[in-house]
């Protein structure tokens, strides 16, 4: 094991790195706090490996390839590590950075904020929710909300309205909200992409609404990936316009293009981009599966796995899995928005909240909450946090044929972009 001092940082790695300089393990140790973060350099494939992520437990330091066994419990095997890594690794003090990116020596001077500073492109009626939720939850962790449309009248309504939300006798903070230009649009910490096109009206068979809107967001999103790289942008790139998941895909691809149209992964890293579609997904079955005594148990022991639309998987439960009883809330959760179209209205307003506010603001807090990552070359959401060394996605012991099921998305997803 090789020991570095890298821009007043500690670094580790099973590689040595020659350009650097070398200190020992002692040196290394006595560099660092309880609180400083210490960083594991290790060199994946980037076409299907992140940039940076936690280091949630000892295996991953011998990560050879990102997959979807990342969702899954580590292999039982007897690693030796030092007690006082094994430690940093617990209080999740240990950030990997994949040295394959010609960037990485940038994940070094990221400096969390205390309060984020977040601009929203799209007011539409998602858009517009999500600013809601944001406006009167988001007070403890969000200072500014900037928002943006090609309608000029739209922001002013929305720069009106939702700075005149207010209780003044609670006492807590509320986010500002003011209206910017296109040029401002990547000053900031988190950038939500909400714009759309082609939402299917009410009443309009398009058999899967989700991927309808493809082709049309596709474009539209490009726009604003390469807008991101233009601008250098470091910070969280969210996508809440449907189809999430592949979105995130194609803002990742757009992204790391030269202008000669070649991958030079000098864009967004995969993890700088999370799909917001799953947090629906997952209330959607709660709510069902409060209807059946023998779902009741979901909210508690149940997981959502996948993309906001085909592909999903809905486990019952993981210690008492159920195949039947699984497939059963899959479909419903699939069908939920169908149900309020068929009551003449447009399915957002769960949507917005569930998947977009809570889920961001989760986000921002540290705390475990649904949402698209990068894995293994395809955007996949599962339960996740974003901690400051990086994304922890939860490992679970899964049952065979529930992992078949994630297996059968994970290669749906691969394929389709």
């Amino acid at each position: 094991m090789f020991f570095y001092k890298i821009k007043d940082k500690v670094a580790f790695s099973f590689n040595r790195y020659d350009e650097f300089n070398e200190i020992s393990e002692s040196e290394a140790i006595e560099a660092l706090n309880e609180k400083d973060l210490i960083y594991f350099l290790t060199a994946l494939d980037p076409k299907s490996s992140r940039r940076s992520f936690a280091i949630s437990d000892h295996s991953l330091l011998f990560l050879t390839k990102e997959d979807l066994s990342l969702l899954a419990s580590p292999e039982d095997k007897n690693y030796e590590i030092r007690d006082w890594i094994l430690s940093k690794i617990n209080f999740r003090k240990i950030m990997a950075i994949n040295t394959s990116y010609h960037n990485w020596k940038s994940v070094l001077e990221h400096d969390p904020p205390v309060k984020w500073k977040i601009n929203l492109a799209g007011l539409g009626d998602v858009g517009g929710t999500l600013l809601t939720g944001l406006r009167l939850l988001g007070g403890s962790c969000i200072s500014e909300i900037g928002i943006y449309s090609r309608s000029i009248e739209s922001v002013t309504r929305w720069e009106l309205e939702a700075n005149q939300i207010l209780d003044p006798f609670c006492g807590e903070d509320y986010p500002i909200i003011r209206g910017i230009s296109e040029e401002e649009l990547f000053n900031c910490h988190m950038f939500v992409f909400c714009a759309s096109k082609n939402v299917p009206k009410v009443g309009e068979n398009v058999g899967d609404v989700r991927l309808y809107q493809l082709d049309s967001n596709s474009k539209i999103i490009k726009q604003y990936a390469l807008m991101a790289r233009e601008n250098n942008f470091n910070g969280i790139f969210a996508v809440v316009s449907d189809p999430v998941d592949l979105l995130c895909k194609v803002a990742l691809i757009e992204s790391n293009k030269s202008p000669q149209g070649i991958m030079d992964y000098k864009g967004l890293a995969p993890e700088q981009i999370r799909g917001y579609g799953l947090g629906v997904m997952t209330a959607r079955a709660a709510y069902y599966a409060s209807k059946n005594p023998k779902t009741v148990s979901f909210i508690n022991e149940g997981r959502a796995f996948g993309p906001h639309g085909q592909g999903l998987v809905i486990a019952n439960s993981i210690e008492n899995y159920d195949d039947e009883l699984s497939d059963y809330l899959t479909e419903k959760t699939l069908k939920a928005n169908l149900e309020v179209r068929k009551a003449g209205y447009k399915p957002f307003i769960a949507p917005a909240l569930s998947s977009g506010t809570l889920s961001i603001i989760n986000t921002i807090k540290g705390n475990w909450h649904y949402s698209a990552t990068f894995i293994g070359g395809v955007y996949m959401g599962a339960k996740n946090r974003l901690t400051p060394s990086g994304t922890e996605l939860e490992r679970l012991n899964l049952p065979q044929s529930l992992y078949k099921k994630l297996e059968a998305t994970f290669e749906r997803l691969a394929k389709t972009i």
